[in-house]
């Protein structure tokens, strides 16, 4: 089984998280896309994140009527901050040698990963898909110097569009640049348009939203206005 794993606060997850699941996994082939809301993520500020409990739910929620997307607490059931490198192995273990797991990250997630724990090791344990973000260059991985060199002109086709996904082979795994139509919605932006009362119906799975306005989520600063 190929199992892509799909990491990520899903602060709340949203059309445009549900698109580039099913796009990663027709394209590369994989089985299935296994989401894993984070607990407290080591490169983020908690201030803004739902609680995770809620971000689970809404995730399992969103998910729930297709059989190729699944849902694992493996990071909200650990204590502490949630790093990478622990979830794989953990998962590794879970799921056997059957299974092989492909671990799914953005660009921008990717730019900052020399400073991840153990990147290095991270690397080798299975293979990686870079996934391309709206507003990001792919030729900006060519300096990382973790990443073996490669042609200034294959990131460039990447970029352009000319060619949808560039493998490297890195040591025993491989890389994989993967280049998905650009995604418009963002977590952000729905957080803001919900403090504010704007609609959000486009935005989101209908129950995901039903459930951002029973449990009153990310409206503390319409309370503050209100109060």
């Amino acid at each position: 089984m190929k199992l892509g794993l799909l990491g990520g606060s899903f602060n709340p997850v949203h059309h445009g998280h549900l698109a580039i699941a099913r796009q990663t996994r027709e394209a590369l082939g994989l089985d299935q896309i296994l989401f894993i809301p984070t607990s407290h993520p080591p490169h983020k500020p908690n201030g803004s994140l739902a609680p995770a409990q809620d971000r689970y739910e809404m995730v399992r929620l969103a998910i729930a009527s297709d059989p190729s997307l699944a849902i694992s607490d493996v990071e909200i059931r650990r204590p502490g901050k949630s790093y990478s490198i622990d979830t794989i192995r953990l998962l590794q273990q879970e799921h056997g040698a059957r299974t092989q797991l492909y671990f799914l990250i953005g660009l921008d997630a990717f730019l900052d990963f020399p400073s991840w724990r153990e990147p290095l090791t991270l690397l080798e344990l299975c293979p990686f898909v870079v996934l391309s973000r709206p507003g990001l260059s792919f030729r900006s991985l060519s300096t990382m110097a973790l990443l073996p060199p490669i042609p200034q002109s294959s990131l460039a086709d990447l970029d352009a569009g000319r060619i949808s996904q560039l493998e490297v082979s890195l040591g025993t795994q491989r890389l994989t640049y993967l280049q998905l139509p650009p995604c418009t919605v963002s977590a952000s932006d729905i957080r803001s348009r919900i403090r504010r009362g704007l609609p959000v119906a486009n935005l989101l799975p209908p129950l995901v939203e039903s459930y951002i306005l029973q449990h009153h989520l990310y409206q503390e600063d319409r309370d503050r206005t209100n109060s």
